[in-house]
């Protein structure tokens, strides 16, 4: 996730909320784990490495990962890198028209009227829907795509968003939310827009959702505009998501508090409690969109916040049917909304807190999955147990429920119901003792081997004065290069309450010691910064892509591969290199695994209009966000080594 230049990778506006709640740190438990197995001594990377797991996954020398490309070089180069036999194409992009007679996309004539027909700005979360439902087609299907916010100043001849004009703020209401569009492959091997299709949505700021769950009609949830509280406008700040087993996307919404204004204006003491512990600014907002949307606005409606920071079930195959805001799921900054069948049927769904020392959530269905009765599992997710991660130094760690009468969770704490438990979920986990994250942004579950991993993104904050210090789970103080975590839920029951973890990345440049690459030599691996979300492909390697890394290593944003077990578990890999400014996001796989679908956000972020750092992927007019597909030039899965080449071929010794 970003949102202007700074805050990408700084964040410097963000206040450390949590510090006064919570329990330790990652950093302090981390800190406290290695030094009682006496590691410290020889320093982190020695201790994680000289690790009883780390040595035996590496003996798994029978293991084939199924990778086999050249990998790429960190670049700065205004231009999409592949490995040689591959090709990236330009699927859809900013404007592109997605409903029949649609306007063009001209970037003199922009319009809300005109957006709300084309293809959203600042393409985050990606999922490819196979047509027909249930089927594994991997050459037609439904694209789900997240559109997290926008850039005024790259969109419209203007220094900052609130310059823009009401019809240019409009616009920009009508170009976040998410978007359902219709694609197939050609004989060529290039995937099309349906343009015609029934299926081709858009959803935005000015869309009207139900509200569900323990939060449905409860006090703070009544506006003006609804007393009833079972309804809301609006959805923005889309980051991540995920799909579900019955053909839903569930879309995370994140940074909504910068679209509030004036929480200074709230006296009510529980008010003020909330809005500042979610950040909500006391005076303007940074989009001004109040400026033309009152509902924005606390001195008009003081319950507005809690209309927003859920997570939106739609139903990329029914375009009739409502988006539901889940408010079981918890109110937060949500980054991944991951979906999992567990061992007895019940859904589980992950999800991180994405700010500076914040939670990590798991959330389960007290219903079990019925794969055959779609309509069955509509309303899963409104009945369940929401939980909040506490790592422990010994490598342990528990899921505690946030349920109203649960320890503290009471009405004597200002928690009078599970509505409001939902609604202030941060300060009822702040309660439990949960453990203060550097930025849990994705966190996937691998098919193959059903370990978690959970990616920390970076907390340059970390161990400044008056912050917490690290520990085992958030190793480095300042950490701009982030970090990823695996964790194996007990029994592999991903319901459980329990589970063990080891650090599975410390990133950065391989020849700072401070890196760790699960145990793999240092020296054969690609620098990589600020990961943020990940896929795994069918043999079960872990592929990140990056948010920052123009600002810690100076490189464009790029998509990596890496094993998570065998011989070369630990071995990271440049796939893609991006352009310019541009963060990469949102991987998503063919079921067969011979396309990947990229999204391309913020291209050119930080420039001056008309003084663009890059006009991709047109070459002229506006820099425009955009999800690219990229396949091999001979159809084979992607990563996976061409027929009779060599590991000497792809490495170039051969030449």
């Amino acid at each position: 996730m970003a949102e202007t230049p700074e805050r990408a990778y700084f964040e410097p506006d963000e206040i450390v909320r949590s510090q006064n709640g919570g329990g330790k740190t990652f950093a302090d438990i981390l800190t406290g784990r290695l030094s009682r197995r006496g590691l410290l001594k020889a320093g982190f990377l020695a201790g994680v490495a000289a690790s009883p797991l780390a040595r035996a996954l590496a003996r798994e020398e029978s293991f084939d990962d199924g990778l086999g490309f050249a990998p790429i070089a960190p670049t700065t180069v205004d231009r999409i890198q592949v490995p040689e036999g591959y090709r990236a194409q330009v699927v859809v992009r900013w404007g592109d028209p997605i409903k029949a007679g649609a306007p063009a996309f001209d970037p003199e004539k922009q319009s809300p009227e005109a957006q709300r027909q084309q293809f959203g700005y600042n393409n985050d979360f990606i999922g490819f829907l196979p047509l027909p439902f249930g089927s594994q087609n991997s050459s037609h299907g439904l694209l789900a795509v997240n559109h997290e916010y926008t850039n005024a100043e790259l969109m419209f001849p203007v220094a900052k968003p609130t310059d823009m004009s009401e019809a240019q703020t409009r616009t920009s209401m009508e170009a976040e939310g998410f978007a359902v569009v219709e694609i197939k492959l050609d004989d060529q091997g290039e995937w099309q827009v349906v343009q015609e299709s029934r299926y081709n949505t858009r959803y935005s700021a000015t869309s009207t959702f139900e509200v569900t769950g323990p939060a449905r009609g409860h006090d703070r949830l009544k506006t003006k505009r609804d007393p009833s509280g079972r309804t809301a406008v609006g959805t923005f700040a889309n980051c991540a998501a995920g799909k579900t087993p019955w053909g839903t996307v569930l879309s995370a919404e994140e940074n909504f508090q910068d679209y509030y204004a004036n929480s200074a204006a709230v006296t009510d003491a529980r008010e003020t409690r909330s809005h500042e512990r979610y950040g909500i600014p006391k005076e303007a907002s940074e989009y001004g969109w109040e400026r033309f949307w009152p509902e924005l606005d606390l001195k008009i409606e003081p319950h507005g916040p809690y209309q927003h920071g859920w997570v939106v079930e739609f139903d990329p195959y029914d375009p009739d049917w409502t988006p539901k805001k889940r408010t079981s799921l918890g109110r937060f900054r949500h980054e991944a909304a991951t979906t999992y069948v567990a061992k007895n049927n019940r859904v589980v769904m992950y999800s991180g807190d994405d700010a500076r020392f914040e939670y990590v959530y798991k959330f389960v269905c007290d219903r079990p999955y019925q794969p055959n009765n779609r309509e069955a599992n509509r309303d899963l997710v409104d009945e369940g147990t929401l939980y909040v991660a506490v790592f422990n130094e010994d490598g342990t760690g528990e899921w505690r429920p946030l349920k109203h009468g649960h320890g503290p969770l009471t009405a004597e704490n200002g928690f009078k119901d599970q509505g409001e438990v939902m609604i202030d979920v941060r300060i009822a986990a702040d309660l439990l003792g949960a453990t203060k994250m550097d930025r849990p942004e994705d966190i996937e579950v691998n098919p193959v081997n059903k370990k978690l991993y959970l990616v920390c993104t970076n907390n340059t904050d970390r161990g400044k004065e008056g912050t917490a210090t690290t520990d085992k789970m958030n190793p480095r103080s300042e950490n701009k290069h982030g970090h990823i975590i695996e964790i194996t839920e007990a029994d592999d029951d991903h319901t459980a309450t329990t589970f063990a973890w080891e650090m599975f990345m410390v990133c950065g440049d391989p020849a700072d010691e401070a890196t760790y690459f699960a145990g793999f030599d240092r020296t054969k691996v690609s620098p990589i910064s600020c990961p943020d979300n990940v896929a795994f492909d069918a043999k079960g390697n872990l592929w990140i892509a990056t948010d920052g890394m123009s600002k810690t290593l100076k490189v464009n944003d790029a998509f990596y591969a890496v094993p998570v077990q065998g011989p070369n578990r630990g071995r990271l890999q440049m796939f893609m290199a991006s352009v310019p400014a541009a963060e990469v996001c949102g991987p998503e796989f063919t079921p067969d695994g011979t396309t990947v679908f990229l999204a391309i956000q913020h291209p050119a972020e930080g420039s001056k209009h008309g003084e663009f750092t890059t006009l991709w992927p047109d070459g002229a007019g506006l820099p425009r966000p955009s999800v690219i597909a990229i396949r091999a030039e001979d159809g084979r899965v992607i990563g996976s080594k061409p027929a009779g080449a060599s590991r000497r071929d792809l490495l170039g010794l051969n030449r």
